[in-house]
């Protein structure tokens, strides 16, 4: 482990974060709520905003895809997905629910909107994110997709988007 330079938990904590936000709005399935920690926790994004019936740490299936990071990255439970987005608006995040809706913006266009603190909005397995949610984004990102079936994960969403948005972060850094 020490040759593959793995931080600590306690050195994740203390890490300087990228200001990315994953909120995630009614996941059934603890595996893919573990999955998006241990995404969280390989990106560095600053937090993971859990909404509605989504499970908590400690939680068993969490704890068995996160593999650790539920305790690595910060997470803070609401109620509901509106006071998240209030929480986040108020802190000066734009927000955007990962969706396929007309007029959203395309993954690969997403540059422009990594300048600023953000947070993305993945949503319920079956039914996505919510509509009435929809009109409290500031817009919507879809990722492209080519084959017969046009969706994906979460869990897969989640890793695809926080690690567009991280990368750009990271890039617009180095400039």
């Amino acid at each position: 482990m020490d040759e593959l330079n793995r931080k600590s938990v306690y050195e994740v904590k203390e890490s300087v974060k990228n200001p990315v936000v994953a909120v995630l709005e009614n996941v059934r399935s603890a595996y893919n709520v573990g999955s998006v920690f241990r995404t969280a926790d390989a990106f560095l994004i600053e937090s993971i905003f859990i909404t509605g019936y989504t499970a908590v740490p400690p939680h068993k299936e969490i704890k068995k895809t996160a593999l650790g990071a539920e305790d690595s990255v910060h997470w803070k439970y609401f109620k509901t997905t509106k006071e998240a987005i209030e929480n986040l608006q108020k802190n000066e995040y734009k927000v955007f629910a990962v969706e396929q809706v007309t007029n959203s913006i395309s993954l690969e266009n997403i540059a422009e909107l990594c300048g600023d603190k953000i947070a993305f909005i993945f949503g319920n397995e079956v039914s996505g994110v919510d509509h009435e949610i929809l009109s409290l984004c500031d817009g919507c990102v879809e990722i492209p997709q080519f084959g017969m079936k046009h969706s994906l994960n979460i869990s897969v969403a989640a890793g695809i988007v926080l690690w567009e948005a991280v990368r750009n972060f990271q890039f617009a850094e180095k400039k």
